[in-house]
């Protein structure tokens, strides 16, 4: 009897085993089966065809589409054709700045998640979250996405296939939009002078979308003359067709700015693609309003729509649920991150963002600076987007996300549409030169493959910011050098001297951070005293966020109850 009952005890645990092999064998299947992304069909014999030639340094070209580094470190390019031969190509120029973004953006999630199993984790989810992705994702873009992929490096296989990853990272920018509290954006954009007469309407935006220095270093400015739409130029980096900052040859511009977002559930159209539509098909205000009804987001965004056509702008905003147009019976417009159209009056999450972010303190100060002149010219646009002070010119700190500039611009950008020019920024941020471009010369005639041939009008060029030579900003990069030292005392309960840390908090004195590390690190060292007196003092300068406040308080509650 004792050895038919240990009979079925070791058939009912082997029964169980296989059930749960059996279980393991099905979810895995159909995980792959389920998150496995086809590419499109296209004929891929062609891509061995595309040969690219190098004409001088960091110049190289294939056919009539070209890649070229000007003085200034700025990538400039040229791509035409159909959409999987415009990916392909696109990717063969800049292979080795691909492998370069990649990397970059690899690093950066390694410096924010070092634990390898939920890298892992992240990895899986990620792959589930986007499976459908390509289902919202026009064809055409499919297409030139996945040229592109042909050129992605092996040494990135373990997250996916090439062209699961290129698709993926065109969702980035929105799940970084998501998660604003990885203070990865915070853009601000303006629209000056519209209804005037003279063609002087103006556009200025701050793409403030911070990976990290490396991933910044390689922007390309890229002319596009498509089979199919408008030819259109926009600023972007390798590997990434989506628009976050373009000009078509209608003189209608598209720029995107964060709006606040519960986490998304499931992927649908990443917005840049949308800009990127809109870019293409779009040459009024209308026709870029029925393009962004027609798509389905899966995070808040606003686009900034300048019409040539129409003399003006308005802001399309737009949530996974509902679509607003806003537009100001005043010759300007800002655009920060936050909803202002009626159809979000009182939608909960854009309120708290109101209540909570630095959004409204920064628009604020943005049409308090256009307000001080009748006109803006290119260069007052410029002086805006670099404007480094709070409402009033009051001292808040130089990377402050209230200041119009943060200090982590990958690029800023201003647009004439009328006149069909853009000026871009070379580094850092926003405070090295711009250089102007007239649109229409460059798509009508231009002499690529002459080394010595210079793209940008030179008599356009935006001088560097003053600032760039002065005691401040060498103070503000030394800043941001002893912040990781305090941070890293405060971690590991070194000591440092008091000088230092004092010397620390004048590097950058108007801004409220750099008190409250010191706060942080004698905390961490037991010297409360000292700790709370910073905080405090903390708390008597411009703190950017609500919760950031909140925190600095706790903190000294903390200490107070011991």
């Amino acid at each position: 009897m004792r050895h038919k009952r240990k009979r079925r005890f070791w058939r009912v645990l082997l029964y169980l085993v296989l059930f749960a092999i059996l279980l393991i064998a099905s979810f895995t299947t159909w995980y792959i089966f389920d998150t496995r992304i086809s590419p499109p069909s296209v004929n891929t014999a062609v891509v061995k065809n595309y040969q690219r030639t190098q004409l001088g340094p960091d110049h190289f070209a294939i056919g009539n589409n070209w890649l070229k580094k000007n003085d200034y470190g700025l990538w400039e390019m040229y791509l035409e054709g159909e959409p999987f031969e415009r990916g392909i190509i696109s990717g063969k120029l800049t292979e080795e700045l691909i492998f370069k973004q990649e990397n970059a953006f690899v690093e950066k999630i390694r410096e924010m998640i070092p634990s390898e199993s939920y890298l892992d984790f992240l990895k899986y989810f990620i792959r589930f979250f986007n499976r459908d992705i390509d289902e919202y994702i026009l064809p055409e873009y499919q297409k030139e996405i996945y040229g592109i992929s042909f050129s992605a490096s092996d040494k990135f296989d373990f997250i996916g296939t090439k062209y699961e990853r290129m698709l993926n990272y065109h969702a980035a920018h929105d799940i970084g939009h998501a998660l604003q509290d990885l203070m990865l954006v915070g853009c601000t954009s303006f629209a000056a002078n519209m209804g005037f007469s003279d063609s002087s309407f103006i556009l200025g935006r701050n793409f403030d979308f911070f990976i990290n220095e490396a991933f910044a270093e390689d922007k390309i400015v890229c002319f596009v003359n498509p089979s199919k739409g408008h030819q259109f130029t926009f600023i972007t980096w390798a590997s990434f067709t989506g628009v976050v900052s373009g000009m078509n040859n209608q003189g209608l511009t598209v720029t995107i700015n964060a709006g606040k977002s519960d986490i998304p559930f499931k992927a649908a159209t990443p917005i840049s693609l949308v800009a990127r539509e809109i870019l293409q098909y779009a040459g009024n205000i209308e026709e870029a309003i029925a393009i962004a009804e027609k798509r389905k987001i899966f995070v808040a965004e606003s686009l900034l729509i300048g019409s040539a056509m129409d003399n003006m702008a308005v802001i399309i905003e737009k949530s996974p649920s509902k679509l607003g147009v806003f537009q100001t019976k005043n010759n300007f417009l800002v655009c920060s991150n936050h909803f202002q159209s009626n159809a979000f009056a009182d939608d909960p999450d854009n309120l708290d963002h109101i209540k909570e972010s630095a959004s409204p303190y920064r628009q604020q100060r943005a049409e308090e600076l256009l307000l001080e002149k009748d006109t803006i010219n290119y260069l007052e646009a410029a002086e805006i987007l670099r404007d480094k002070r709070g409402i009033g010119g009051s001292d808040i700190g130089i990377g402050n996300e209230k200041t119009m500039a943060q200090m982590i611009s990958h690029h800023s950008v201003i647009f004439q549409p009328l006149k069909r020019r853009l000026w871009v920024s070379t580094e850092p941020y926003q405070l090295g030169e711009y250089l102007g471009y007239d649109q229409d010369s460059i798509f009508i005639e231009f002499d690529e493959r002459n080394p010595e041939y210079v793209l940008y009008d030179t008599t356009l060029t935006i001088p560097a910011d003053p600032v760039l030579e002065m005691e401040t900003y060498h103070n503000y990069l030394l800043f941001k050098d002893w912040s990781a030292i305090v941070k890293s005392a405060a971690a590991n309960g070194t000591l440092l001297e008091d000088d230092y840390v004092e010397t620390f908090c004048k590097l950058n004195p108007g801004y409220y951070l750099g008190y409250e590390l010191a706060g942080d690190y004698y905390a961490a060292i037991g010297n409360t005293e000292k700790a709370i007196r910073f905080y405090n003092f903390s708390l008597t300068k411009e703190v950017e966020k609500t919760s950031q406040k909140e925190v600095i308080d706790e903190n000294i509650s903390q200490i107070n109850s011991h």
